[in-house]
């Protein structure tokens, strides 16, 4: 099962995904990543935190950018 990197860009800065996650194709790491942004998004929310300005960038092993998912896309906001 190919392996799916879901770094983060915030701000200008980039963090990321060092371990990866095992998915079966590139739709169902665009589902996760989606997903991922919700939950992120709705506990910055319950803490009080800016919520916006992150985006995923989803990679495969080998380096190959397959999406990215902007947090505010993900909950509905662009």
């Amino acid at each position: 099962m190919p392996k799916y990197f879901f770094h983060v860009r915030r701000h200008g800065a980039f963090e990321e995904d060092l371990e990866g996650t095992d998915l079966a194709s590139p739709e169902h790491a665009l589902k996760e990543a989606i997903a991922a942004a919700r939950e992120i998004v709705s506990e910055r929310i319950r803490m009080g935190q800016p919520a916006d300005g992150d985006t995923f960038e989803i990679m495969t092993e080998d380096g190959t950018l397959v999406a990215t998912v902007s947090f505010r896309t993900a909950v509905g906001l662009d």
